[in-house]
């Protein structure tokens, strides 16, 4: 959650080849009416040893899928942790493995949220490393970061487009309605630096604490360890 996902759904949509599940607010199939109160509501949706069962689920995402489309779509973001079973009811399955800089991942959490700095990085570290372990074990799957798919759009549409050739009318040029902490519709682009500004130094520390324990997970990422002292240099431009 808060990673860009409903940004890549709604740009997913654009395919003529595509029909999703849940078109309205974040687009979380979790939170159609049907499965709201066995996925969504449930407190343990993060808890990796609550499964569900799909076969249920698969019955109403099914009334809400117009079937004749060659792809359909879904997207909830507890997904995550719950590939292998999705993978043993929904025959065949795609996977777009989707990620972001997890500084700008605890900067949506603690604004969103309203949670501690060391409890946003544990989360973000933790969704990084399901992620590291879904792009070990998972078939069929594309591997896409927020950043690839902010910063070089096109890039991003042709690996999706290999996975699934039916994709490869997504239309990346128009504007889009999901950057919503900005309440404007806009075309795609990077927002992390703006939001990784919005952490204060202290945050930041209580950040790192975290994130300096789970390296290699950044380093598997390419993301790095923010440097505070560097930040501390800086001059203070506010007026």
């Amino acid at each position: 959650p808060f990673c860009g996902s409903t940004l890549l759904n709604e740009l997913i949509s654009s395919s003529n080849s595509v029909s999703v599940n849940n078109p309205f607010g974040t687009r979380e199939g979790q939170q159609l009416p049907t499965v709201r109160q066995t996925m969504f509501d449930n407190k343990k949706r993060w808890d990796i040893t609550l499964d569900f069962n799909w076969e249920d689920i698969k019955k109403e995402w099914m009334k809400y899928w117009d079937l004749s489309y060659p792809i359909l779509l879904e997207k909830s973001p507890p997904n995550i942790i719950r590939t292998k079973s999705i993978v043993k009811t929904f025959n065949p399955s795609y996977f777009i493995i989707f990620y972001r800089n997890p500084y700008a991942h605890c900067e949506s959490l603690i604004r969103r949220n309203n949670v501690k700095p060391s409890s946003a990085a544990e989360f973000a570290i933790k969704s990084l490393e399901y992620q590291m372990k879904n792009i070990s074990e998972l078939d069929n799957a594309v591997q896409i970061s927020y950043e690839l798919l902010t910063e070089q759009t096109e890039t991003a549409i042709s690996l999706m487009a290999e996975l699934l050739p039916e994709l490869n009318d997504m239309q990346g040029e128009q504007e889009f309605s999901a950057h919503s902490y900005l309440s404007k519709n806009m075309k795609i682009q990077n927002l992390n630096e703006d939001k990784i500004s919005k952490l204060t130094i202290e945050q930041l520390e209580e950040i790192n604490v975290v994130f300096s324990q789970k390296r290699e997970i950044l380093n598997f990422f390419e993301y790095r360890l923010i440097d505070i002292e560097e930040i501390r240099k800086l001059p203070d431009l506010s007026p």
